[in-house]
């Protein structure tokens, strides 16, 4: 029998999603996640919340908070920006998403209860954006920072590029 190895599940996390990505099992996964995440903390996933969260998770990129209300509308919800707001607001405050300042949109958090840094890599053909987690990135910051006498308090590295799949695949 495999042992469960957290180095291996972690750098799993980090991949942009394969050809074979079961995404209807990633979904299931994350609200699983969000779940006990907010019962860990005594917090409130009520259904609002975890309807824009699964709307956020809907695909591996990115999603701005209008495109998240029209979701909701076309679900027949009576949806207006404040409640979109009041739920990222809940689930960037809970761990459960990260914002991409960039492009002032919002992606799944890969590793809710794990404390990070937000490193994103982003696909600029396929808009696709995979969680990095290396503390060697997080360090380097901090001690270029501290050489300045600067105290990092929020850190969140975005790379434009190009993923595996967009690289192997001509425009």
């Amino acid at each position: 029998m495999k042992r469960y190895n957290i180095a291996d599940h972690m750098a799993s996390l980090t991949q942009f999603p394969a050809s074979d990505h079961d995404h209807h099992a990633c979904v299931a996964s994350a609200l699983s996640a969000a779940e006990a995440e907010c019962r860990r903390r005594g917090a409130r996933l009520t259904d609002i919340r975890r309807r824009v969260l699964e709307l956020v998770w809907t695909s591996h990129a990115p999603v701005g908070a209008y495109a998240l209300l029209d979701g909701l509308r076309g679900e027949g919800r009576a949806a207006a920006p404040p409640t979109v707001y009041r739920a990222l607001d809940f689930l960037l405050a809970h761990g459960l998403i990260h914002r991409i300042e960039t492009l002032n949109a919002f992606i799944g958090c890969r590793h809710p209860g794990v404390p990070h840094v937000g490193l994103f890599l982003m696909c600029r053909r396929c808009g696709t954006v995979a969680e990095l987690n290396d503390g060697a990135i997080e360090r380097a910051v901090e001690r270029g920072a501290e050489r300045l006498g600067f105290r990092v308090l929020t850190l969140t590295v975005e790379a434009a590029g190009l993923c595996p799949t967009c690289e192997r695949t001509p425009e």
